[in-house]
């Protein structure tokens, strides 16, 4: 097993417009690891982990929040992903940003 630093970019050529599926995807290819080995570090079932991979099911968002951490990855960026999917799903031409909330001085 390698981790291989992947950016954006890399996983936009690769896989296309970043959506939470193809960040799930690339991270499991990076990581080298199947989706069995990946849906049991993910705690999911294998076509649960499939689902989600190709698209058939988008999770809700404290789902993807805890999937982002188990995964190491930004749980705002999962969180923008997963609201930008719902978005096109639904066929609104909108974009969403995502930020932690700044704590008050």
């Amino acid at each position: 097993m390698s981790t291989k630093m992947v950016t954006t970019k890399d996983i936009e050529k690769q896989f296309g417009p970043l959506t939470f599926d193809n960040l799930v995807k690339a991270h499991r290819e990076a990581e080298e690891f199947t989706q069995v080995e990946m849906a049991k570090k993910l705690q999911l079932s294998k076509q649960a982990l499939n689902d989600i991979e190709n698209g058939r099911k988008i999770p809700s968002i404290s789902r993807a929040v805890s999937l982002a951490k188990k995964l190491g990855i930004l749980p705002e960026l999962a969180v923008e992903l997963v609201l930008q999917d719902q978005l096109k799903r639904e066929k609104l031409k909108m974009t969403v940003k995502v930020s932690p909330e700044k704590k008050a001085a």
